[in-house]
């Protein structure tokens, strides 16, 4: 089988490397092609992923920018086609929920190639946010959907698709983080940013929703205030610290540590050793809730409900007000150790990479 596997910003990396590393590994069954669309393009966001993650060069490299989500939608949608008329492939891979992921599955979709989705059946309910169209539609335009938690394969059977399309294979950002844990250990970026372990918020805000609108003036100050009372380490993504410096936002407490965006070995090692997070990522709310770490999220909504069902996460609203409820939130987190979500184990890879095989068996069945 021929996989052209699509990845277009960070969050997409951390998902796809142990796919792409168990899909080489077991190169008698299947050929892997590697597409970056370019959505993440500096060496913060992208390339230093690349490299930590031990994934391959791209095999093509859409260099999609940034701009607005139609532009980069566009981008992608008219530079992936001509890399399907030439790659031929069995079949596309595609993660998650972002620009790119929509745009290939469009792509590959028109031109009858198959589509299997990484992460596919979460749903916020929130059609505001472009991620929960993207992922709404890339999981129609789908043959095979791969899920990581329970509640995913109800939203696709809700939506019409055949159960037999919908593989639970567990959390293959988890597999990152397991493969990776000891030299996560070994960064010790606490001690490097002379922190003390388990004294710290990590925060982390990047959603348009958040950075773009009226409530970021508010979150900045109340994080300051905050930072007087519990240490604040916080890694500013390109997109926040472009609003803050548009609304000369900063801070002058002498606790908070506002820092460049980190790669991921770094940025690992400050969240498993953090009090608590607060953050409005998707994917920090899965790696705190298997590491156990307390988690606060400023959403009004999660399309990840095993977070808060079976994790650590705590849903603050968009409300900047409730910041304020940390430190008695944290005095209130539950003792680590705890148990973690099934399937979020470190193998999912593995079982999606078996699923694959079994897929191109039956289709080459005479």
């Amino acid at each position: 089988m021929r996989v052209l596997a699509v990845v277009g910003t960070r969050p997409n990396l951390i998902k796809m490397a142990p796919v792409i590393a168990e899909l080489h590994r077991r190169e008698r069954e299947f050929e892997v092609l590697l597409v970056h669309a370019g959505q993440h393009y500096d060496v913060e966001m992208s390339q230093i992923f690349i490299e930590e993650l031990g994934m391959p060069a791209p095999d093509y490299a859409l260099a999609a920018g940034s701009g607005s989500h139609a532009q980069q939608t566009a981008r992608v949608l008219v530079r992936i086609e001509p890399v399907l008329l030439e790659a031929e492939p069995d079949l596309l891979l595609v993660p998650g929920d972002v620009n790119s992921t929509l745009a290939a599955a469009l792509a590959a979709s028109k031109l009858g190639v198959p589509i299997a989705h990484v992460e596919a059946g979460l749903r916020s309910f929130d059609r505001t946010m472009p991620e929960e169209i993207n992922r709404v539609l890339t999981d129609q335009l789908s043959d095979l959907h791969f899920t990581h938690s329970p509640e995913a394969a109800d939203q696709l059977l809700a939506e019409g698709v055949a159960e037999e399309h919908i593989h639970y294979v567990g959390n293959t950002m988890i597999d990152t983080l397991v493969a990776l844990r000891e030299r996560i250990t070994s960064v010790a970026m606490p001690q490097r940013l002379g922190l003390t372990p388990g004294s710290y918020l990590l925060v982390t805000l990047h959603r348009p929703a958040l950075v773009d609108g009226p409530e970021l003036a508010e979150t900045v100050g109340r994080l300051d205030v905050l930072a007087d009372f519990v240490p604040i380490v916080f890694p500013v993504h390109p997109r926040t610290r472009k609003a803050m410096d548009g609304l000369g936002l900063s801070f002058r407490s002498r606790g908070a540590l506002i820092v460049e965006p980190l790669g991921y070995l770094e940025f690992m090692s400050l969240l498993a050793s953090a009090a608590g997070v607060l953050t409005d990522s998707g994917g920090v709310q899965e790696e705190t809730t298997y590491l156990g770490i307390p988690c606060f999220t400023l959403r009004d909504s999660t399309e990840r409900p095993v977070t808060t069902t079976l994790g650590t996460n705590t849903l603050l609203g968009r409300e900047p007000v409730r910041i304020v409820e940390i430190p008695e939130l944290l005095s209130r987190a539950p003792a680590r150790p705890h148990e973690e979500p099934p399937l979020w184990d470190g193998r999912a890879a593995q079982r999606l990479a078996s699923v694959l095989a079994r897929t191109a068996a039956v289709a080459a069945a005479p």
